[in-house]
């Protein structure tokens, strides 16, 4: 009966959906390798809220178990261009977005959504997280890197009454060694509707063209040979 019951947690995963492109692919793939999907997106207080729209639209295209959202409230923390009155920096060279953290980094992000994913896998019984980091982030994002990831792994199977008591909790990042047009060619051959999505930082009613987010995004499309389903100011 012990097995069955891992057997059948083993196939369960949470997968923190933003609604943006990385996140989106992320379930899909959690998808396609045959996890049954309960979403977890965060509406935190960030300027882009129109991505919670995409990404209730995306979990209904992939028909996940349940889609929980999540009100945590980031903006009395502040200090990010996406919690607090900072202005989002537009038309950044590629040189520019690469270096240095950048001041749309919201402080501990990462490490607050894995820590609220874990309690939630936990208490449905799922030893899997999917979370969307990727090579592009982790020059700018420190809450992105390899590292981090793989010490969250570990600190799970410590902090944990399921993992004490046996359970082997993973973190899946399959988007960590792929560019950003690798993905865009994963979701599309998964057939990922990206019009669905949403990237832009400034979340108005169109997608502005001009922060880091949606430059990258653009080149992405671009390089991977596919336009950009999104409308652009």
């Amino acid at each position: 009966m012990k097995d069955q019951v891992r057997t059948e947690n083993s196939k369960k995963a949470v997968v923190l959906l933003s609604g943006g492109l990385d996140s989106s692919t992320t379930a899909a793939i959690a998808k396609a390798e045959g996890f049954e999907i309960y979403a977890l997106t965060f509406d935190y207080g960030q300027r882009h809220a129109r991505e919670i729209e995409s990404a209730m639209a995306v979990a209904e295209s992939l028909g996940v178990q349940r889609h929980l959202v999540l009100r945590l409230d980031l903006r009395a923390i502040g200090s990010s261009a996406l919690t607090d009155d900072i202005e989002v920096p537009l038309d950044r060279t590629e040189d520019e977005i690469g270096s240095g953290i950048p001041v749309t980094y919201v402080p501990a992000r990462n490490a607050i959504f894995l820590s609220i994913a874990l309690a939630y896998a936990e208490s449905i019984g799922a030893e899997h997280i999917f979370i969307g980091v990727s090579q592009v982030d982790y020059s700018g994002y420190p809450d992105c890197r390899p590292g981090f990831i793989e010490a969250f792994e570990r600190m799970a199977n410590l902090a944990t009454k399921a993992g004490v008591e046996g359970a082997n909790f993973r973190i899946h990042t399959p988007l960590a060694n792929l560019s950003k047009a690798e993905i865009i060619r994963q979701g599309i051959k998964l057939g990922l509707d990206y019009s669905l999505t949403w990237s832009c930082y400034k979340g108005g009613k169109k997608a502005c063209g001009r922060c880091d987010s949606c430059k990258l995004r653009l080149a992405a499309f671009a390089q991977a040979g596919f336009s950009d389903p999104l409308e652009y100011e």
